[in-house]
């Protein structure tokens, strides 16, 4: 009696088969204590194409638009069809008596799973795997608590009706637009057209852009130490233009120079103080759109370049938690395990760890089970960094989220702003002009 394992990637099936004892090597597979692990290479099976459905829609014609499959047929991937016939060798062998899906954790590992199941034509009972991070103990845990593969029939079903979207948008407007704006093929997408389109937007808001030059003029008060500087700016145009416009002077200089002039040398007034209280809680921790973000803003890294140096450090280097999620926030169950979590990565940051680290119970801003979807946020695995060779992309995503976790527990940021309005001259004559400077 043996149990068929399929993982998404090679790498994937290495680690669960060197901690579930499957050691024997063999192409495409391991086998051992009661397992035979194997792959998937991504996408080994993917819908028919339209010519595959019917033989009516090989020809491009308007005609035949919109194409509407009355039955979604599936096909082998034929660069990879060799890989295909072996992971079904293994799903069909006699010995095997169930499965384990354990493709990645997620909407599209479900979908490249079911794929493959339905088009090998298996029917043996199907348990998922569904782990955060692969540390051993994760999927020793993992597999001690296999759940049913029909609790995520309804995952599967999103899975398949993204997977028949793209193909009814892709299939049908990219004909549709090449022939009429043809004879280039124009590739049209559900994801890359509306992206594509930002781009160009964005583009174009860029090219339009032309800058107007202005003029500021800048005053600075006191002797040192306490010297501050101030900004000019008309009261009157405030409200209307806002401040910083109510800044801004013809680029001639004419008006800045008589402001100068009639300013310098003489003594200023605050005629107005006010400061405003500021507090800024920690941030929450990260999903991947978050880490991109910040990893591009911090270091100019791609979106691209970010998510796979988190893949790495999560398949690779077993440092990082599943990185392919949209929840900033932790489950409970989770949070009760961050203890040996903070021990593990803290003391590489020694000077920047608060109080209470790693045992003080965390706020419903970062543990909410609610709003936790099928992976909880981006979080350090007990894994010690120790001995792993990062590249430098590697290193600074690990860093980022060992960073965000640790400052969970750190107590809110307090600042105070505060803006002061000074008067020149400090006395002036009925109908004499008074300028007034802004410093913040």
């Amino acid at each position: 009696m043996t149990v068929a394992v399929i993982a998404e990637k090679p790498s994937v099936a290495r680690t669960i088969a060197d901690v579930m004892g499957a050691t024997q090597k063999g192409p495409g597979l391991r086998r051992g204590n009661g397992y035979v692990v194997t792959w998937a290479i991504g996408h080994l099976v993917g819908l028919a194409e339209p010519h595959e459905l019917d033989p009516a829609w090989k020809p491009w014609r308007f005609g035949q638009l919109p194409m509407l499959p009355r039955e979604w047929r599936l096909r082998v991937h034929q660069q990879t069809a060799d890989h295909f016939a072996l992971v079904a060798a293994v799903l069909n062998a006699p010995e095997v008596t169930r499965v384990v899906c354990a493709t990645d954790a997620g909407r599209e590992g479900e979908l490249i799973f079911r794929y493959i199941y339905r088009q090998a034509g298996c029917s043996k009972p199907v348990d998922r795997l569904w782990v955060s991070s692969l540390t051993p103990d994760a999927i020793k845990a993992g597999f001690r608590e296999l759940r049913p593969g029909a609790a995520f029939d309804r995952l599967a079903a999103a899975a398949e009706a993204r997977s028949r979207a793209d193909w009814l948008v892709g299939m049908n407007f990219s004909r549709g637009y090449t022939l009429k704006f043809g004879p280039d093929l124009m590739s049209v997408g559900r994801v890359q057209t509306p992206t594509l389109a930002m781009l160009v937007t964005r583009e174009q808001a860029i090219r339009d852009f032309r800058a107007v030059p202005y003029r500021e003029v800048e005053a600075t008060f006191g002797a040192a130490p306490a010297a501050y500087a101030g900004t000019w700016f008309d009261p009157a145009r405030v409200k209307a233009e806002g401040e910083d416009q109510a800044a801004r002077l013809p680029a001639d200089g004419a008006l800045a120079e008589e402001i100068r002039a009639r300013c310098t040398g003489q003594r200023g007034v605050v005629v107005s103080c006010a400061g405003t209280e500021k507090s800024a809680a920690p941030p929450p921790l990260y999903d991947l759109t978050e880490l991109q973000r910040h990893a591009n803003r911090l270091f100019g890294l791609t979106a691209q370049a970010t998510l796979t140096a988190a893949q790495a450090l999560y398949e690779k280097h077993q440092l990082l938690s599943y990185p392919r999620t949209d929840s900033r926030h932790l489950s409970a169950s989770v949070a009760a395990t961050l203890g040996p979590i903070v021990a593990a990565v803290a003391p590489a940051y020694r000077d920047a760890v608060a109080p209470g680290t790693g045992t003080a119970p965390l706020s419903r801003r970062f543990v909410d089970d609610a709003k936790v979807s099928d992976h909880h946020a981006i979080i350090p695995t007990v894994t010690p960094r120790a001995g792993k060779p990062l590249n430098p992309d590697e290193a600074r995503v690990y860093d980022l989220v060992c960073r965000r976790l640790l400052m969970a527990w750190h107590a809110d940021h307090r600042t105070r702003v505060t803006k002061v309005v000074t008067a020149v001259p400090a006395e002036a004559a009925a109908g004499a002009p008074r300028d007034h400077f802004r410093s913040s």
